[in-house]
């Protein structure tokens, strides 16, 4: 055979290997898109369960905090600090130191280590004898949960691109409403069977090992990994952070909305079990299951399918982001107004749908929106940030003005004080709340373009 025999020969088995290869590596690659896909969605399904932790244990309290009022002879100012401003104080106070460890350590970790922590403190609520200690335990549940959403936040924007983040954050905060789904239900057969303590440890003990679960299968994913972006070797303070985030006129006014838009709801989620036992006599069991559907389900659906449809309207303009939490908070308004002078139990809830649905479309949005604004290693702390103002104004200040101003109605409104208090003050704010989304508007292309890499 000559020489040039051989080498077509040579260059056949050549051009037979690279083909026979070529199915090969493809299949390889298809095969490896698949297992990030997984990982990635395990990622946020895992991380949704963790935050429907936080709230089950966050939750709890509302639906028995009427027992616990009888049983430790509490008023109800002392109920909204016990729900709102003392909670919230040591949430954010302990989110800043751990959200800048986030954005320089291990996520997964500090995810892990936080959530052991909040379910103990929950389980431990169980035990306490008088006011202090419960407070006590409540502030510890408080830090505990400070650690959960930051690290998660930052976790769910590296895997997720920037055009579907939104949905995936979305996703991320039905968390919010499963646990109020769960701890509205579970609280209320569990006070009406067996009592408000061990309803504190059943709801509690399950955390300790989904703690565990999350340490050994959660993986920590590369800074920046979804949009191919390195992470820059320089870390960033809160001081910096916060700067940054201040010399953008759009946070400012979405930043304070989101907060107001909290107030709202966090003083609906803490005073409407009392409010439906005191005006119209529900059982715990009963309302339970009703507020378990209503703002657990319906809740769900507004806050993940808000974040999908944000997704989707800001493809053609940015300002959907903050134009779609106005439209629906402006939306809810006269249905929360319904909600407070309907005369019969089921009218006011059934007034209380709408605004339940659409209470938490802001989340997913506002947190995107957040992360545009910043660099990578600026998530977990920025985070921290928007949540410290949404906290401080809105689970610090709304339960417990609330509770106050219907201590001071007493005199006049006697025992409806709680429908009064409620009304006077949350359709103010809600309004208020819708203002400043619109605001934010007529800045935030501006401030997304400016961005840092």
């Amino acid at each position: 055979m000559s020489d040039n025999e051989n080498d077509v020969m040579a260059i056949d088995d050549c051009t037979v290997d690279n083909r026979s290869s070529a199915p090969t590596q493809s299949a390889n690659i298809e095969e490896r898109v698949q297992t990030e896909s997984r990982q990635k969605y395990y990622a946020l399904v895992l991380l949704t369960i963790v935050y429907s932790f936080n709230f089950i244990d966050r939750q709890l309290l509302a639906i028995l905090q009427e027992t616990i009022k009888l049983d430790l002879q509490l008023s109800d100012s002392q109920l909204g600090l016990l729900t709102g401003f003392s909670f919230a104080v040591f949430y954010v106070t302990a989110g800043i130191p751990i959200a800048r460890w986030a954005d320089r350590g291990n996520r997964r970790n500090i995810i892990s280590m936080s959530l052991f922590l909040w379910s103990l403190m929950t389980a431990v609520s169980g035990f306490v004898q008088n006011y202090l200690q419960l407070l006590l335990a409540r502030i510890g549940v408080g830090v505990g949960e400070a650690g959960g959403s930051p690290p998660s936040h930052s976790i769910i924007s590296d895997i997720f691109p920037p055009e579907k983040r939104a949905g995936a954050l979305g996703f991320y905060s039905t968390g919010v409403n499963v646990g109020i789904l769960f701890g509205f239900l579970l609280g209320g057969w569990l006070n009406e069977y067996f009592g408000w303590r061990v309803a504190f440890i059943v709801v509690g003990t399950p955390g300790i090992l989904l703690a565990i679960i999350v340490r050994m299968t959660l993986a920590e994913p590369i800074r920046g990994m979804a949009e191919n972006r390195q992470a820059s070797i320089e870390k960033s303070s809160f001081r910096s952070v916060l700067k940054l985030l201040w010399s953008r006129v759009s946070f400012r006014h979405f930043a304070l909305a989101s907060a107001l838009n909290a107030f709202v709801s966090y003083s609906l989620s803490s005073w409407t079990a009392s409010f439906m036992i005191r005006i119209h006599g529900m059982s715990t069991g009963e309302l339970g299951t009703w507020l378990a559907l209503i703002i657990g389900v319906g809740g769900a659906i507004g806050v993940f399918g808000g974040g999908l449809l944000a997704d989707k309207l800001a493809t053609k303009d940015k300002r959907w982001y903050v134009w779609l939490p106005g439209l629906v908070g402006f939306i809810a308004l006269p249905f929360l107004i319904l909600f407070c002078l309907a005369d019969g139990m089921y009218a006011a809830l059934m007034s209380m749908i709408v605004p339940a649905i659409l209470a938490n479309v802001y989340l997913g949005c506002v947190i995107a929106t957040t992360h545009g604004l910043v660099g990578l290693r600026m998530r977990a702390m920025s985070s921290a940030i928007l949540f410290l103002i949404i906290n401080i104004v809105g689970l610090g200040l709304g339960p417990w003005s609330v509770g106050i101003l219907s201590d001071y109605l007493i005199p006049t409104y006697q025992a409806e004080s709680l429908r009064y208090a409620i009304l006077f003050i949350l359709p103010l704010v809600s309004f208020w709340s819708v203002c400043h989304f619109y605001l934010a508007a007529n800045h935030l292309k501006t401030d997304l373009d400016n961005a840092p890499d």
